[in-house]
C-alpha cells in the first residue's frame, strides 16, 4: 500500500512538472550546439543577399508551421507516396524558400550532428528574417522537437486571407493567441508579395450590391483590377503587401487606415474596437508595433508539438 501511493505521487509530481521539463529555453543549445544561431543567421543572409523575397517567405513559412500541429517544422516534410504533406496544401502551395532551411541544417549537423531540431532552425530563421528585413532581434526560446506527421488536408486550418473579425478570432484564440497577438501577428503582412487569388474577391463581385468592396480606396481599387483582370490574367500576377515590402516597418497599418490593405482579413481588424483601437495605436508608433510583434512571436513560436530531431528537413527519421 506505502508502496502504491509513493508510485502513485511520483506519477503525480511527473505530470505536474513534465512541461517544465519539455520547456522551451534561450539557452538551450549553449553547450551541445554554441555556434547554432550564427550559422542559421549566415545562410539566412547569404539568401537574402541573392533573393529579397527570402525574408518574407521565411517569416510565412514559420507562421505556416506554428498553425498547424504547432511549431514542429511539418511544413518542411516533402509529400510521399499516397500521403499529400502540408506544403503541397492549397494555402502552401505558394510558400518558397525552403532551400534556405536545407543549407541552415546542412552547415548546423556539419557542426554538432543530430542535435538542433528543424523547428528550432526555422523559429531561428523566421527571426533573422525580420532582422534582415530592418526589424527587431529578440531571444528565440529553443528545444522543439521535430514532427513525424505532415497532412495537406490540415492547411485548411490556416487563417484565410477572406476572414472576417470573428473567424481570425477564432483561429487565433484555438492555439492561445490574444486579440493583442492577432493584430500584432498581421504586422508581418508588412514584407512580401501576394497573388491576385488572395485578394480577387475585393475587386470582382464582391457582393450583391457593390463589384468592388466599398471599404478599399477607390485609385488603390482601380489598380488592383487593372494588375488582377478576370480574364487573361498574367501568370503569377499580384501586389506587393505594402509599398515598402522588403522593410519590416508599421507601414501596413497605416495603409489598413487608408483603406489600401489587400486582404478583407486585413481590412476586418478596423471592424471590432479592440482590435482598430490597435491598428491605430501601430500605425502611429512603429515602437509600439516592434514591442508587441516581438512578444507575440515569441509566444506563437512556443507552440510545440514534435517527436524527433529530424537528420533531413524534408524527411522523418
Amino acid at each position: 500500500m506505502a508502496l502504491n501511493l509513493v508510485f502513485l505521487i511520483s506519477i503525480l509530481i511527473l505530470s505536474v512538472f513534465s512541461p517544465v521539463i519539455n520547456a522551451l529555453s534561450s539557452n538551450y543549445y549553449d553547450k551541445s550546439c554554441p555556434n547554432v544561431e550564427l550559422l542559421v543567421s549566415n545562410a539566412v543572409k547569404k539568401a537574402t543577399a541573392n533573393d529579397k523575397t527570402v525574408p518574407a517567405a521565411l517569416l510565412r513559412m514559420h507562421f505556416h508551421d506554428c498553425f498547424i500541429r504547432g511549431c514542429d517544422a511539418s511544413v518542411l516534410l516533402n509529400s510521399k507516396g499516397n500521403n499529400k504533406a502540408e506544403k503541397d496544401g492549397p494555402p502552401n502551395i505558394s510558400l518558397h524558400a525552403f532551400y534556405v532551411i536545407d543549407n541552415a541544417k546542412k552547415q548546423v549537423e556539419a557542426s554538432c550532428p543530430g542535435v538542433v531540431s528543424c523547428a528550432d532552425i526555422l523559429a531561428l530563421a523566421a527571426r533573422d528574417a525580420v532582422v534582415q528585413s530592418g526589424g527587431p532581434s529578440w531571444n528565440v526560446p529553443k528545444g522543439r522537437k521535430d514532427g513525424r506527421t505532415s497532412l495537406a488536408i490540415e492547411t485548411r486550418q490556416l487563417p484565410a486571407p477572406t476572414f472576417n473579425i470573428s473567424q481570425l478570432q477564432q483561429s487565433f484564440s484555438q492555439r492561445g493567441l490574444s486579440l493583442n497577438d492577432l493584430v500584432a501577428l498581421s504586422g508581418g503582412h508588412t514584407l512580401g508579395f501576394s497573388h491576385c487569388s488572395s485578394f480577387q474577391n475585393r475587386i470582382h463581385n464582391f457582393n450583391a450590391t457593390h463589384d468592388v468592396d466599398p471599404t478599399l480606396h477607390s485609385s488603390f481599387a482601380a489598380s488592383l483590377k487593372n494588375t488582377c483582370p478576370i480574364k487573361n490574367r498574367p501568370k503569377n500576377a499580384g501586389a506587393t503587401m505594402d509599398p515598402s515590402a522588403t522593410t519590416f516597418d508599421n507601414t501596413y497599418f497605416k495603409l489598413i487606415l487608408q483603406g489600401k490593405s489587400l486582404f478583407s482579413s486585413d481590412q476586418a481588424l478596423l471592424s471590432f474596437p479592440k482590435t482598430k483601437n490597435l491598428v491605430t495605436k501601430f500605425a502611429s508608433s512603429q515602437q509600439a508595433f516592434l514591442d508587441a510583434f516581438v512578444h507575440s512571436m515569441v509566444k506563437m513560436s512556443s507552440i510545440t508539438g514534435g517527436q524527433e530531431i529530424r537528420k533531413d528537413c524534408r524527411v522523418v527519421n
